[in-house]
């Protein structure tokens, strides 16, 4: 099982608002040769992460696939699809029109090269977890062993509340 998370808080090139830009990518992802979209996230609005003044709330949510694919190829094909959508980089954290973050391939555990697998930090952050439990309820956290449920429940924050629909 494939597990990436995905993010948006500024309009896209065409001023397109945050959550189509996420779409778009899940079309975008589902199209990778290989690669079967299993399942997609609802929505959510979030804070970023880490807090920074001024800048919009997220949309986030995750999606997952079912297929093989080689880390570096399959990063490589997530930058793609950023770029597509006007992704910059002009400093870390920057806010964002279009963020894709590979959670877990299939179970592998590596630390290097890029990609680092499983991300880092997503056992950490609910705006991972909450939409990917939805995904892949009973997930194994491949480094950790731990279940997303009992990661979720680790948290101290509260849960999100979904994007209205036809938001």
């Amino acid at each position: 099982m494939i597990i990436i998370a995905l993010g948006a808080n500024l309009p896209d090139p065409d001023g397109h608002p945050p959550l189509q830009a996420c779409l778009r990518a899940v079309a975008g992802l589902a199209a990778l040769p290989g690669l079967r979209l299993v399942a997609t996230s609802r929505w959510y609005a979030t804070a970023p992460v880490p807090p920074l003044p001024g800048a919009p709330d997220y949309t986030n949510g995750v999606v997952r696939l079912e297929g093989e694919a080689e880390p570096a190829a399959l990063l490589a094909a997530l930058h793609g699809l950023e770029a597509g959508a006007g992704r910059q980089r002009p400093y870390l954290n920057a806010p964002r029109t279009l963020d894709l973050d590979l959670i877990d391939l299939n179970g592998l555990v590596r630390d290097r090269p890029d990609p680092v697998l499983p991300h880092p930090r997503a056992h950490l952050r609910r705006f991972v977890l909450q939409p990917l439990a939805e995904v892949a309820p009973g997930w194994r956290h491949p480094r950790l062993g731990v279940t997303v449920e009992a990661l979720l429940a680790g948290l101290g924050d509260a849960p999100l509340v979904p994007l209205p629909a036809g938001t």
